[in-house]
């Protein structure tokens, strides 16, 4: 099969033919219809995920996925040869992934059935950053008119995360530089969110709107110290870049450092909002697998939203 791989860390992916896995134990095996760029691929080819997590290679990239179930492996009776199913690849090492015609994942973890008038291209695009983004978002627990202080707004995860906080009346605050990511961020969520540029006096304008600090803050793009900085007395921060609770220590405010969780029933909820139209899957650009390279030198200079990609 075609796939995006690494023969060694860092470098650049490229797309190589390599043999087409087989479902083990409690294994799907998934035609891969749609896929996207996320952060931690971009991690995997860097290189800063060496000792970390075990390499196997020639390394297969990729987390997200979106296709049909082509086969079973022995023991899996909870789906069926051509469900149509989407998830994260949730292994303990890396070689398998999903940026590629064919990939296996586990029935029981990290993956949950298409419904019915969701796209395959927003379903393989929606995984890893919607989940990284609800669990963010659940972690501070923003109430009806807090503050919400996103930074990182104008990536995968922010553009979601924006979109999930606004729909519960929390008073939004999202980093975008005017222009461009100023436009993508209000047409995601409407003129009530207010725009702060990260490139100027960050902490000035955060405090004229919230001059005794900001509720909660969500930690997905800049200095994780700064923003806990500009949190009121008790005030919650979340972060999907490592800063956690020994970052804050004997500070009056609570951090949570999150790992995305791709179980089923999130999984699940965040397709349902996709299908509603509660929730934008925000693709800004869709690659061929044979373009994926490309994909991820764009995405290295900050891409909006999601780049998604195409394995068919």
């Amino acid at each position: 099969m075609r796939a995006v791989t690494l023969d060694s860390v860092p470098a650049t992916p490229a797309v190589t033919e390599v043999d087409t896995p087989s479902p083990e134990a409690g294994e799907l095996l998934v035609k891969v219809a749609a896929s996207s760029v996320n952060g931690f691929d971009a991690a995997t080819t860097a290189g800063y995920l060496q000792g970390m997590m075990e390499h196997r290679f020639p390394l297969v990239v990729g987390k997200d996925f979106a296709g049909t179930v082509e086969a079973l492996g022995e023991g899996v009776d909870t789906f069926a040869v051509g469900d149509a199913v989407f998830g994260v690849v949730m292994k303990p090492f890396l070689g398998t992934g999903s940026l590629a015609q064919y990939v296996t994942v586990s029935a029981a973890y990290g993956v949950a059935r298409v419904p019915e008038g969701l796209s395959a291209q927003d379903a393989g695009a929606l995984g890893l950053a919607g989940t990284a983004a609800l669990d963010s978002v659940n972690a501070v627990d923003p109430g009806k008119d807090e503050t919400v202080l996103i930074s990182g707004a104008t990536g995968g995860v922010g553009a979601l995360a924006v979109q999930i906080a606004a729909a519960r009346g929390a008073k939004v605050l999202a980093t975008a530089r005017p222009g461009a990511e100023a436009d993508f961020v209000t047409a995601l969520a409407g003129a009530d969110v207010h725009l702060v540029d990260f490139t100027g006096d960050l902490d000035a304008q955060v405090r004229a709107i919230a001059p005794g600090g900001v509720d909660t803050v969500l930690h997905l793009a800049g200095d994780g110290t700064q923003l806990a900085g500009l949190l009121r007395p008790g005030g919650r921060i979340a972060s999907t870049l490592g800063f956690g609770p020994d970052a804050v220590e004997g500070q009056d405010v609570t951090a949570h450092a999150v790992m995305a969780d791709a179980n089923a029933q999130t999984l699940t909820a965040l397709a349902a909002e996709a299908v509603s139209g509660a929730l934008r899957v925000p693709v800004t650009a869709t690659y061929p697998l044979e373009q994926v390279p490309e994909a991820f030198a764009v995405f290295g200079f900050g891409a909006l939203g999601k780049l998604a990609v195409s394995c068919v």
